[in-house]
């Protein structure tokens, strides 16, 4: 069994997924057991296996190519392969319609002064961010997924600064004390 999937990515993007003399490309085909097929001239990228087994994870490259599409670098795409972690992107328009000036805004609240708010949300969950064009895009383990499209759908609807970390340092508290109750639950002989 074949497979054989198309996705489009910004133009801008696609030295990025290619990378200095072809490492990135080749590194998502070997890890992944795919072929890319990129068309530099029109952003399309297809994503093909002529076999299917444990080895080929045609659904990991996809993500990792969608994911240097939305603006992270390989690196950070290619935490897609360690545990749970998977890509959630967020189209701005759900908040501001389509307000150029409005996106713009939030775009700005999203990031910070010198990038510091982003950082700030990455920090707090352990989730990468990247804010690209009309979209946020995130990459971690499902609860810090959670976590950080909260705290950005908050931003989005115009929550303050503040009050959003606070909410995200008082998840990491009780996530901490939740590891710490299991290792006190558990009998050590």
């Amino acid at each position: 069994m074949s497979f054989e999937k198309l996705i489009r990515i910004p133009n801008d993007r696609i030295g990025a997924l290619i990378g200095r003399s072809g490492k990135t490309k080749k590194k998502i085909e070997d890890i992944c057991s795919v072929q890319l097929d990129i068309d530099s001239d029109g952003g399309e990228v297809v994503v093909k296996s002529e076999k299917i087994n444990e080895k080929v994870q045609p659904f990991k490259a996809i993500e990792i190519v969608s994911a240097i599409g939305r603006g992270f670098s390989p690196e950070n795409a290619l935490r897609l392969l360690k545990g749970e972690n998977s890509l959630h992107v967020i189209d701005l328009r759900e908040f501001a319609g389509k307000s150029s000036d409005q996106i713009e805004r939030i775009k700005g609240r999203i990031i910070g002064e010198g990038g510091k708010a982003r950082l700030n949300i990455e920090n707090l969950t352990n989730a990468s961010i990247t804010v690209y064009g009309r979209t946020v895009a995130i990459i971690g383990e499902p609860n810090q997924l959670r976590l950080a499209v909260d705290a950005i759908a908050s931003l989005s609807n115009g929550s303050m600064h503040g009050p959003v970390y606070s909410k995200l340092e008082s998840a990491r508290r009780r996530e901490k004390a939740d590891r710490a109750k299991i290792w006190e639950d558990q009998d050590v002989f």
